[in-house]
Order: C-alpha cells, then sequence, then structure tokens
C-alpha cells in the first residue's frame, strides 16, 4: 500500500492493519539464542550473587568491629554527595530533554537517596546530629526518593499506553508487572 491509501484508511483500518503486520513479521529478539544464553547466564550471576551474600552478610555481622576510625571519611562522603548531585542532574536533563534514560535516572536518585538517608542516620546513631539525620531522612532524602521511584513508574507506564496506542491494539493494558522485557508480538491475556 502506499502512504496515500494507508491515510485514507480509517482509525480503526489502520489499526487492524498494524496489528496484522506486528503479528505477521515480529519476533521477540529475546528469544534468539544469544540473547536466551545471556538471560540464563544473568540470572545464573544475580542468583549467585545471592547465594553469596547472604552468608557473607551474616559473616559480617559477627565479625565487623562496633567502632571503627576510616582516614577517609570526608572524602567517602563528599564523593558520594558528588555521585548523587550528578545522579539528580542528569536526571534533570533527560526528564527536560524527554529522554527515556530519565527512568533509569530516577531509579538510581531514588536509590542514592535511600542509600544516604540509611548511613546518615545509622552513622549518627548516638550523636547529637542523630535528630538532625532523621529529621532529613524522613522529611527530606525519603520523600524525595519515592516522588523519583513514582515518577519512574509514571514513565514506564506512558511508555506502555504510547505503545500499545501506536500499536493499534485493543482491550485494556497489561499491568506494568505483566509486560515483557520486550513488548514485541501479542500480549497474553490477563487471568
Amino acid at each position: 500500500m502506499t502512504p496515500e491509501e494507508v491515510r485514507g484508511l480509517s482509525k480503526d483500518e489502520r489499526a487492524t492493519l498494524l496489528r496484522a503486520l506486528i503479528a505477521a513479521g515480529d519476533a521477540d529478539p529475546l528469544e534468539e539464542p544469544q540473547y536466551r544464553r545471556r538471560r540464563w547466564l544473568a540470572l545464573a550471576l544475580l542468583v549467585g550473587c545471592c547465594a553469596w551474600l547472604v552468608p557473607w552478610t551474616v559473616v559480617l555481622a559477627f565479625t565487623l568491629p562496633q567502632h571503627f576510625t576510616a582516614g577517609q571519611w570526608a572524602v567517602a562522603w563528599i564523593g558520594f554527595d558528588v555521585a548523587l548531585t550528578l545522579a539528580i542532574g542528569a536526571t534533570a536533563f533527560a526528564v527536560w530533554k524527554r529522554l527515556q534514560i530519565a527512568i533509569f535516572g530516577q531509579v538510581v536518585s531514588g536509590t542514592l537517596l535511600v542509600c544516604d538517608a540509611w548511613f546518615d542516620v545509622w552513622l549518627s546513631w548516638g550523636s547529637g546530629e542523630f535528630v538532625l539525620s532523621v529529621l532529613t531522612a524522613l522529611l527530606g532524602e525519603l520523600p524525595l526518593a519515592v516522588l523519583l521511584f513514582l515518577g519512574a513508574r509514571k514513565l514506564v507506564l506512558l511508555t506502555i499506553h504510547a505503545l500499545w496506542v501506536r500499536e493499534g491494539r485493543i482491550g485494556p493494558e497489561p499491568r506494568l508487572w505483566e509486560v515483557r522485557l520486550v513488548a514485541i508480538g501479542a500480549p497474553e491475556k490477563r487471568r
């Protein structure tokens, strides 16, 4: 068909044509052998990391000293805050430019804020800075992290919605936990 013929179709006819084209030609790239192997390798690595981290965490719980003096304390905290600033700044830039990487930036920035709150609170335990650390975590870092996580979720859902509409799909959109890594082909029915 020519572009003019396609433009001459009704909205429903274009949606039907698009669904037929998607169903006819696209295969899920994750089913290709090299990606299937990489997926299983990634799964094995992640499960192996978890299997290693559980006993390691138990060992640390019993062997770490209660008090520790760090020679590079300031460098560690300043470096962390620089990384947090860069992550939030890059996320702001990505949101401003409407780039998909904003989703990744929001997840990274939110995670860094949660880590910052965790270490600020626990490392100030028993000191004069404890109350300020708790207030900063509860009123600043954690609410901002939640906003970033919710923003990332919303952008993922908007992306799914845009693909759903552009592919001419009908029916309810899948829930976030039902969407495959690569959304090609007909979605599975809701149960």
